[in-house]
């Protein structure tokens, strides 16, 4: 079955693909995202989350007759990060439990020689693609598809396949220039996020309740700012420097050790364009208590009563936040209530996230620091919830933007897959 864009256009799926075209026999070009972190002292990877999500997809292809090529970035040139894909392909191969080779180039001689040789249910893991200069350009589809990038590998696959929900927001050769020039679907990591977003625009899954922390403020405030006017969200729930932000927009005191803070990282600027919100009726609330920090001191300081330095939600909040959770059919959860990193400071975090999936809700946690802690609290593989791996790429759609790498698949399915064009009345 196809999958659903909000825009109620449908793009094509694995299954797509197989049915019309066949992928017996077949040569499929696979974009992954496993850039992962890596240990900067010895280039190690420390975690394979995305490994193992993305060998779903491989071995899947591999089992329906494909020899699949498969590409993927790490990290950016000149930083740590920036290693071969050596390791990738032994945790890629051990995940999926096929062969899968790697080759110390992208698109020179040696990788096209490599992708001709390849068999059916066998996969080849080609180099990091940014150490191709064209892949860190930012440019049309029209113009990648015209790249070398794509020139090269092109003419050896038959199929492209996008799993990188992670990478969609790039408009990068590997990401939005073969599309256009081939049959595309999307592969199984991407089709369960489209899936898990699409219960945003679900009539039926109402209350929504999203629960907004973490430092990036600017970004959040553009998500609330869209949600509003698409009338996507019931509730919000803020913590971190976003709940500051409007508890100033409120005129709450939040103590002048805070308010310095935001106003050196430039967030009192932000105070009209989050009072604008509320006085268009956004449903928000604020926490009511902090745990602060005063001289080295960890307190619990009431709302009114702020003297120290704001690290985490309190009790109260935490409380107060989840009996609105057990009413919620839909909630999402992006970035953290407190300073996760010091372990003083995580519980609010972990018991907003732990209310979350023992409600009744579907929930989505949006990336980064909770992640990590649906692992540490032994929550992953629960039926109610979807963590995605998007990061920018799920920030941008919860903002109502256009995700460049899911826009050149609807261009490739209007080419190759036109009964999939046409929107449906009545869905979302």
């Amino acid at each position: 079955m196809p999958c659903r864009l909000r825009n109620s256009q449908l793009l094509p799926t694995i299954d797509d693909l197989d049915e019309r075209y066949s992928l017996k026999g077949s040569k499929v070009l696979l974009r992954i995202d496993i850039n992962s972190p890596v240990d900067p002292s010895t280039g190690e990877i420390l975690d394979d989350a995305r490994i193992r999500a993305h060998a779903v997809t491989v071995r899947e292809l591999a089992e329906r007759g494909a020899a699949v090529v498969v590409l993927s970035h790490q990290g950016r040139p000149g930083e740590s990060d920036f290693v071969p894909l050596r390791q990738h392909a032994r945790l890629l191969a051990k995940y999926s439990k096929i062969d899968v080779d790697y080759v110390d180039d992208v698109i020179g001689p040696e990788a096209r020689k490599r992708i001709d040789a390849l068999q059916p249910g066998q996969a080849l893991l080609l180099d990091n693609t940014r150490l191709i200069s064209e892949e860190i350009i930012e440019a049309k589809p029209e113009r990648h598809a015209k790249s070398i990038f794509v020139k090269r590998l092109a003419p050896h696959v038959n199929y492209y396949v996008n799993d990188a929900f992670a990478t969609a927001h790039r408009s990068q050769p590997s990401i939005v220039g073969f599309p256009l020039l081939m049959p595309s679907a999307v592969g199984r990591v991407m089709e369960k996020e489209l899936a898990a977003l699409a219960r945003l625009y679900s009539a039926e899954e109402r209350p929504r309740v999203f629960v907004l922390g973490g430092g990036k403020v600017h970004d959040t405030l553009r998500i609330l700012e869209h949600l509003h006017a698409n009338k996507a969200v019931d509730r919000v729930l803020t913590a971190g420097l976003i709940a500051e932000l409007f508890m100033l927009a409120k005129g709450i005191d939040i103590g002048d050790i805070n308010r310095r803070l935001l106003e050196s990282k430039g967030i009192t600027a932000l105070i009209p364009r989050a009072r604008r919100l509320l006085l268009r009726g956004l449903p928000l609330e604020t926490p009511v208590d902090f745990v602060t920090l005063v001289g080295g001191e960890v307190r619990v300081e009431t709302v009114g009563n702020i003297r120290g330095l704001i690290r985490d939600i309190g009790p109260q909040t935490v409380k107060m936040y989840s009996e609105i959770m057990r009413e919620a059919r839909l909630i999402v959860l992006r970035g953290p209530a407190g300073v996760v990193e010091d372990p003083r400071f995580r519980e609010g975090s972990r018991a907003l996230v732990k209310a979350a999936v023992d409600s009744s809700a579907f929930v989505i946690i949006g990336g980064g620091h909770l992640n990590a802690i649906v692992s540490e609290l032994g929550l992953s593989g629960r039926l109610n919830l979807h963590v995605s791996t998007g990061g920018g790429a799920l920030l941008l759609f919860l903002a109502g933007e256009e995700l460049p790498g899911l826009v050149a698949l609807q261009r490739s399915a209007a080419k190759y897959f036109p009964e999939l064009l046409a929107p449906r009345q009545g869905h979302s």
